[in-house]
C-alpha cells in the first residue's frame, strides 16, 4: 500500500518498528526491514562504538532502510550523531528533548528527520523545526512517556487537526485493527514497539519476553513523574517505588532507589524482580512470540479483514 509513509520512508508497509532500549539492536531492525516496514535501531541503551557496530552488522543483513532512534538526553549526543552520519543512516528518529537543536544540522547531511511528541504542543514545535514527520505516542505506550497522560485515540485526531506533515500514531498499536483504527483517526502510519519486544529478534532477555506474554490488563503502570514518567510491568521494584510514594518521598529518594541501569537489569539481563520492565499496555492483548516477518504478515491480514469488515457497516 502507498502512502506518504511509505513514500517518505521507501518501504511496503506504512509500519514502523519503534526503536526501544534494550530490545532493538541490528537483528530486530534488520529483520522488520526485510519485513517490508522500517526497523530502526534503539541507541538509547548503545554507547557510540556499540552503535557503531549495530549499524555495520544491520546494513549487511539488510538493503533495505532503516533507521536509528535517538533518545537526546544522554550526554555523548554529538559522538551518537557523528557515527550516523559517518556511517550513512538516512532515517533518524529523535526523542526526549528539543527538535530545534539537531534537526536542521540532521536535514544538512541528507537525513530524514521524525520526532516523537506525546502533546499537540510540542508536535507543532516539532513541525516548526522542520522535521519530516511526526510520532504522536499516546499514555498506552511502553516506556517514557507523556506527563498529560492523553490517550492514542484522543491524542491522534487532536494532532492531525494542527500540522501538516506525515503523522504517525504510537501507543496500544499491536494489531492490524488498531492499525486501520490509528489510520481512520488521521495517522498515515503506526510506530509499533511492545509487540516487536515479543518478537524473536527482539535483543531483549526471555524472560522479559516472557514476561510481556504473561502480562495482564492491569499489569503495568505510569510511575515515577518526578524523574521522566515510565510505564512498566508491575514487580518488586515497581512495588519498592509504591512504598516511597506512600510514606512522602523526594525526587533524590527516588533517584537513589532507581540507581543506574535498571532498564538494563530487568529488560537485557532478565532481572524480573529488581528489573524496571518497559511496556505498554497491550502487552495484555500479546500472547505468543513470533518472528518478526509473522507479526507483521499477521498484522497486514488482520488490517485487510478490518477494511472490509468496516465496509459492510
Amino acid at each position: 500500500m502507498a502512502n506518504r509513509i511509505t513514500q517518505l520512508f521507501n518501504i511496503q508497509y506504512p509500519i514502523i518498528q519503534a526503536g526501544m532500549v534494550w530490545n532493538s539492536g541490528w537483528r530486530l531492525a534488520s529483520a522488520s526491514s526485510n519485513a517490508g516496514i522500517l526497523g530502526l535501531i534503539g541507541a538509547g541503551s548503545m554507547y557510540p562504538e556499540v552503535l557503531r557496530e549495530h549499524i555495520q552488522k544491520c546494513k549487511k543483513a539488510t538493503s533495505k532502510p532503516f533507521g536509528v532512534n535517538v533518545p537526546m538526553l544522554y550526554p555523548n549526543i554529538q559522538e551518537i550523531m557523528d557515527i550516523i552520519v559517518e556511517e550513512g543512516v538516512k532515517i533518524v528518529f529523535t526523542s526526549a528533548g528539543n527538535p530545534k537543536t539537531w534537526t536542521s544540522w540532521l536535514k544538512e547531511q541528507g537525513i530524514t528527520v521524525v520526532h516523537v511528541v506525546s502533546s499537540v504542543k510540542f508536535a507543532l514545535k516539532a513541525q516548526e523545526a522542520g522535521v519530516d514527520a511526526l510520532v504522536a505516542e499516546g499514555f498506552e505506550a511502553g516506556g517514557h512517556n507523556g506527563r498529560d497522560e492523553t490517550t492514542t485515540f484522543t491524542l491522534i485526531p487532536m494532532v492531525k487537526e494542527q500540522i501538516s506533515i506525515p503523522l504517525i500514531a504510537a501507543g496500544g498499536i499491536a494489531t492490524g485493527q488498531a492499525m486501520l483504527a490509528a489510520m481512520v483517526l488521521g495517522a498515515d502510519g503506526v510506530q509499533v514497539g511492545t509487540r516487536f519486544v515479543a518478537s524473536k529478534e527482539a535483543s531483549s532477555h526471555e524472560a522479559f519476553k516472557k514476561a510481556v506474554v504473561e502480562a495482564k490488563e492491569g499489569d503495568t503502570q505510569l510511575t515515577l513523574k518526578e524523574l521522566a514518567p515510565v510505564r512498566l510491568i508491575k514487580n518488586k521494584f515497581y512495588n519498592d517505588v509504591q512504598e516511597l510514594y506512600k510514606k512522602g518521598t523526594t525526587v533524590e529518594e527516588l533517584q537513589a532507589l532507581l540507581g543506574r541501569a535498571r532498564a538494563k537489569k530487568g529488560m537485557f539481563e532478565g532481572d524480573l524482580e529488581e528489573g524496571e520492565l518497559e511496556i505498554g499496555q497491550i502487552s495484555g492483548l500479546i500472547h505468543d512470540i513470533k518472528p518478526v516477518a509473522q507479526i507483521v504478515s499477521d498484522m497486514m491480514i488482520e488490517f485487510e479483514k478490518a477494511k472490509k469488515k468496516i465496509a459492510t457497516l
